[in-house]
């Protein structure tokens, strides 16, 4: 099962640049959905399918999720020259913004109301996660395994990670490994 293509690309490095930088200028507290919003329905840059997949990579890989997930994109489009573009732009500009939000919280940390506030957004994070996954679900249709088996797996993380408190490693190792495996024997040659 090979994805269609996507229906546009980076115009150039420059462009992978920016568009990182916005992405990561946008994802306090975590990116995923402003990442699959931007690089699928708005810029086109990935289809749905290539996004799930890309995506599930990048989470096995180590380091940050939307930096692996850049390095593949920005690889994709224009080889090094790209990927380095696309973890510059997910890296410079932010940086600087944190090291200036970092000054400010040890200034105010003791104050009851940022912390209250800090933890709405934690809140609010969890609504993005929640809701970008909801819209990968669909996806799951298009899966070599099935929708019941995709589900069955996914009920099956949850489970491990939420019930039972299992380290996310282990679940990946093996609830993934076995996912693996059985899609890959599930492609025809």
């Amino acid at each position: 099962m090979h994805p269609s293509p996507p229906a546009a690309q980076p115009q150039s490095p420059r462009d992978l640049f920016l568009s990182f930088t916005w992405l990561a200028l946008q994802g306090f507290g975590g990116v995923l959905a402003i990442v699959q919003r931007e690089m699928v329905e708005k810029k086109k840059w990935l289809t749905p399918e290539q996004f799930l997949e890309d995506w599930a990579v990048a989470q096995v890989m180590p380091g940050p999720n939307v930096i692996n997930l850049g390095l593949m994109i920005g690889d994709r489009y224009f080889g090094l020259r790209g990927a380095l573009a696309a973890v510059a732009g997910m890296l410079a500009i932010p940086m600087v913004v944190i090291l200036a939000l970092a000054v400010l919280y040890a200034h105010y940390a003791g104050n009851p109301q940022v912390a209250a506030a800090l933890r709405g957004m934690g809140a609010v994070s969890g609504g993005l996660i929640a809701a970008t996954g909801i819209k990968l679900v669909p996806q799951l249709r298009k899966h070599p395994l099935g929708f019941a088996a995709c589900l069955a797996f996914m009920a099956l993380v949850f489970v491990a990670i939420v019930v039972l408190k299992m380290p996310l490693g282990w679940v990946l190792l093996v609830v993934g490994g076995v996912a693996c495996v059985w899609t890959w024997k599930k492609i025809p040659a």
